[in-house]
């Protein structure tokens, strides 16, 4: 009786076996084959998928069509190692011979018998597939084990990053990364909910690759990846990255807080454009400020009042447009005008030089402190090596030691390239204040709102009227400008005694001049005229264009590299404002 066959083709979609013949090639081959061999084949069974482990639908099917059979079949493939690459499936082959539920394998590359001598080749034939198999799959791992040592990525580069096929690493590409930085920091700072980003990136043309608008999942697995502060994750691990980071890791981590506190999000049946709500709390009782419509007059207005939600609270109503000329007044005091700021940040860029002489100790500092932290990361994995500690232990402390050492590497990036870490932010808080000058007069509500959180604290509202404490180094626009008007009021008041009676607040000087006169200001600070309305602002320009003609800075005494940020920052705008008041 002639025997009939089952025709098995096929094709693995993994690196491995990208050299392999393909599926059309393989049903060629194997057609001819049987058309010069006489073979009738009277099923064909077609398989995309590795044969590397048990588990394959389709040559499972063809199994278990063979042990059902009532007569013998034979099975024709292009060669062994396309039935079976691990042990389970080619015993199960074998076992249908030894049952006499196959009597033929027919291979156009290799020859086989049912015979003693043709099973042990075929065990052979099996053998080595499966040893070829694990064998690539351990040259493959040592390669990334080995990649991952030298700090490579190992796939195709993140948003915002290119593949660099010279160095096998990735690098920031000249246009995304830049927008990839800025998305980063407005999310950080809450101007953004995931759909309105995806809006955003699009605006700057970064789109999926059918050109429509990033998806959310994909932007949250872009906000919370690591690489882009130069942390490489693989298979639960950390390793440090040997490329330049994106983003800082005061704003990643920044952008997960916002991440973790949106998780679970309250559901609202309808949003309101309510834009200042969750800024002010009631300064009476403590309880939120919330927001509501009232019809009257022939209109619709928004009222701000307190929730009166911890008990009784005598607090009134106040109309949304007093509310938003409050806030302009208090982002008013705080606001530079043109020509402070071209001073200011002149002078940051005088001082970001002569930083440059004496950054030696604190590079070194940074230096020993990375060396340290290669030191602990050594005795970590020789413990974990000789059994001394566990794996999770292990993995947990590890990830804290490569994100600190990525940290210190950022850190000492940074420092060669603006020469110390106080430069950047005293330039962005002077960029910042002077924004404030415009913002003061802006109609964008909300952004309003975000840089009321930024500027102030212990935000409340108390009889119709809006409080705040001013953060540092924000409250020393304020320290600045009442020293600097108590100076024009006693100039003034020097030239002319009927001064201080019309003005109540001047303070009552000494008829005796100062052993040390300075030349007489212009009749208006330029910080204290931005202390008002609105209205008030191209008043306080031009007098702030006239005051900084008059006025240059002094030497320079830049801090020290072991003072922090914060201390350094206000002690370097405390010097620019002194220079300029």
């Amino acid at each position: 009786m002639k025997t009939k066959y089952f025709l098995y083709a096929r094709k693995s979609t993994e690196d491995e076996e990208r050299q392999v013949m393909s599926i059309e090639a393989q049903l060629a081959e194997l057609d001819e084959y049987a058309k010069r061999e006489n073979l009738e084949v009277i099923e064909k069974f077609i398989e995309n998928k590795s044969a590397k482990s048990p588990g394959r639908e389709i040559f499972n099917e063809m199994m278990a069509k063979v042990k059902d059979s009532k007569e013998p079949l034979g099975l024709l493939a292009w060669h062994p190692d396309r039935l079976a690459r691990n042990s389970i499936d080619g015993g199960q082959i074998i076992y249908l011979i030894d049952t006499g539920k196959l009597t033929s394998l027919r291979f156009p590359t290799f020859w086989f018998e049912p015979t003693p001598q043709g099973l042990f080749m075929l065990q052979v034939a099996f053998g080595q597939s499966k040893y070829y198999s694990d064998n690539l799959s351990e040259n493959v791992n040592r390669g990334i084990r080995q990649k991952l040592r030298r700090g490579e990525w190992l796939s195709l580069a993140p948003l915002g990053y290119v593949n660099n096929p010279k160095t096998r690493n990735i690098e920031p590409d000249p246009v995304k990364a830049k927008i990839i930085k800025k998305v980063f920091e407005e999310f950080a700072a809450g101007k953004h909910t995931l759909a309105s980003l995806g809006e955003r990136l699009s605006f700057f043309g970064v789109v999926s690759r059918n050109g429509t608008k990033i998806c959310k999942s994909t932007l949250q697995g872009t906000l919370t990846n690591s690489a882009y502060i130069g942390v490489i994750d693989y298979h639960g691990e950390a390793y440090e990255g040997k490329y330049e980071p994106i983003v800082s890791r005061a704003t990643f981590e920044a952008v997960q807080r916002v991440l973790k506190d949106r998780a679970k999000p309250r559901k609202n049946k309808k949003g309101h454009n309510f834009p200042f709500v969750g800024l002010l709390r009631c300064g009476e009782c403590g309880a939120a400020i919330t927001a509501q419509y009232a019809h009257g007059n022939g209109g619709t207005y928004i009222y701000y009042r307190c929730t009166k939600r911890l008990g009784p609270c005598s607090q009134r109503y106040l109309r949304e447009d007093l509310v938003i000329a409050q806030l302009k007044q208090a982002i008013s005091k705080v606001a530079l005008c043109e020509d402070w700021t071209e001073k200011m940040l002149a002078q940051v860029d005088i001082w970001e030089k002569d930083t440059a002489q004496s950054s030696q100790t604190f590079a070194q500092n940074l230096q020993i402190k990375i060396k340290e932290i290669d030191a602990k990361l050594d005795k970590l994995v020789n413990a974990f090596l000789d059994g001394d500690i566990d794996k999770e232990i292990y993995l947990s402390k590890k990830d804290d030691i490569v994100r600190s050492k990525a940290e210190f590497m950022q850190k000492k990036a940074d420092f060669g390239r603006k020469g110390n870490l106080w430069i950047e932010p005293l330039r962005e808080w002077i960029k910042t204040a002077h924004h404030a000058e415009k913002l003061a007069s802006s109609q964008n509500f909300y952004e309003i709102k975000i840089f009321m959180e930024k500027i102030g604290t212990n935000r409340r509202l108390l009889d119709k009227k809006v409080i705040l404490d001013f953060k540092k180094p924000f409250d020393l626009s304020l320290e600045y400008t009442s020293i600097y008007d108590k100076k024009i009021f006693a100039q003034k008041a020097s030239k002319n005694p009927s001064f201080c009676e019309e003005n109540p607040q001047c303070p009552r000087w000494s008829g005796r001049l100062d052993s040390n006169q300075r030349p007489l200001a212009p009749e208006a600070s330029a910080l204290s005229q931005l202390r008002y309305a609105p209205s008030a602002i191209k008043t306080s320009a031009d007098a702030c264009r006239r005051l900084s003609g008059r006025h240059h800075f002094s030497s320079i005494f830049f801090f020290s590299s072991s003072e922090s940020a914060e201390s350094s920052l206000s002690s370097n705008l405390s010097k620019l404002f002194t220079a300029l008041s």
